[in-house]
């Protein structure tokens, strides 16, 4: 069962004791990322990322590396839209090594001026890798178009221009702004003691003062756009990205629009993967998801495709669009994707890695946390009023966000496919 206590100065401490494990998964997570950026710094939180990895007032980069390999663990780093998190797996037995590890990195790196420039190399050759993978890149696209002149249509990597305005003392203000104790939670899952773990957790981070008073910064409310962007590039394959506006994060709607992700898109057995690919043989990837933001969220569909077949593809998409707004989906295959989504959370829970993420996304982003039973009673309360429902909020034929990359000549009217 997880619990959670808070330290005095506001720190958050989320954990779950599995005590039939040898593994214990830390992780340091900080509710900012990319969406609390702007065009000026985009990027910073990925920077922030990348530099508490390249040395300590008493550790070098190669040191820290080091100190988690030596133990035969795993340590690493990434940046969302809206947190940012720092983990560690280990032996169950060297849980104190982790947590001095992240305390080090998170309170002592020296944020050297020459490392600030290797950095930036590193990071323009990773968006220069990203925008060589174009059914990658197309996604960021497609949350540029619908999220347009909001932060959270921006790039997690920022860009060229928004690195170069990125020094030490930004990167100092931003951390001042944005890595405080009230907005950090410490998640641990695995096999440890619990007093211990606490114990050594305050011992690092209970002393931990900041300066500014603590405020819930105002959300820019993100508002969905049916926008285009088109991006070509000689490629083999044209890739597509539709959007739909979908749920934000937290709410009960969510679990429905999982058990439509299922039959739509979700996996092999999906509505689009066995029309599209397995019937016509018009692409070799199609898939759906969700995603989801505070107070807002998307939902996308994905294909790619000889640029020949296009057009085809995307009039087969939004005729099962039309199918499913118009005929719903029947009992029979409502309860198949319960059992399914049932299946893949429960399956999740055997790894103390993604508990951790579960715990700490939650606690870091929605301040509670949801027990695994209570999850599985929001599953078992979808029912094919609650299913319409949201499929007639989110699949509005006439409010669509469209990313394309490729070899692409002209405009595309999906009004007309």
């Amino acid at each position: 069962m997880c619990k959670c206590i808070r330290l005095k100065n506001g720190v958050r401490i989320v954990y779950e004791e599995i005590p039939y494990v040898r593994s214990v998964s830390t992780g340091l997570w900080v509710g900012t990322g990319s969406r609390g950026e702007n065009i000026t710094n985009n990027g910073i939180s990925h920077f922030i990322e990348h530099m508490l990895f390249k040395g300590t007032q008493k550790r070098t980069a190669k040191e820290i590396a080091e100190t988690i390999d030596n133990i035969g663990g795993q340590l690493n780093a990434f940046t969302g839209k809206e947190c940012t998190c720092y983990y560690t797996k280990t032996l169950d037995t060297h849980l104190d090594t982790s947590l001095d590890l992240l305390a080090d990195m998170f309170f002592n790196s020296k944020f050297n001026e020459k490392d600030i420039e290797i950095e930036k190399n590193v990071i323009l050759e990773e968006i220069g890798m990203y925008e060589d993978t174009p059914e990658e890149l197309v996604h960021d696209i497609l949350s540029e178009a619908v999220w347009q002149n909001n932060p959270l249509g921006m790039p997690i990597l920022g860009t060229s221009r928004s690195l170069n305005n990125i020094k030490r003392d930004e990167i100092k203000k931003y951390m001042l702004e944005n890595y405080f104790p009230e907005n950090t939670v410490i998640a641990i899952a695995g096999n440890f003691e619990k007093d211990r773990a606490i114990e050594s957790v305050e011992e690092r981070f209970g002393k931990w003062e900041h300066s500014n008073n603590y405020k819930d910064k105002e959300m820019q409310v993100a508002k969905f756009k049916n926008n285009k962007i088109f991006r070509e590039k000689e490629t083999e394959q044209v890739h597509v990205c539709l959007g739909f506006e979908g749920v934000k994060h937290g709410s009960d709607e969510l679990y429905s629009l999982l058990a439509v992700n299922n039959i739509l898109g979700g996996g092999m057995s999906s509505r689009l993967f066995q029309k599209i690919r397995e019937e016509k043989g018009l692409v070799y990837s199609i898939y759906s998801y969700p995603s989801s933001y505070k107070n807002a969220g998307l939902f996308t569909i994905y294909a790619g495709m000889n640029p020949e077949h296009l057009g085809e593809v995307l009039k087969l998409i939004t005729n099962e669009i039309n199918i499913l707004v118009e005929k719903g989906i029947p009992e029979r295959d409502i309860a198949k994707s319960k059992e399914q989504l049932k299946g893949n959370y429960i399956l999740g829970l055997e790894s103390t890695s993604s508990r951790m993420n579960g715990i700490g996304k939650s606690e870091v982003l929605l301040g509670k946390i949801l027990s695994a039973q209570e999850v599985l009673d929001k599953i078992d309360k979808i029912d094919s009023e609650n299913v319409n429902a949201v499929i007639n909020k989110v699949f509005d034929l006439n409010n669509i966000g469209l990313s394309v990359v490729g070899n692409i000549k002209g405009d595309i009217d999906l009004k007309n496919i």
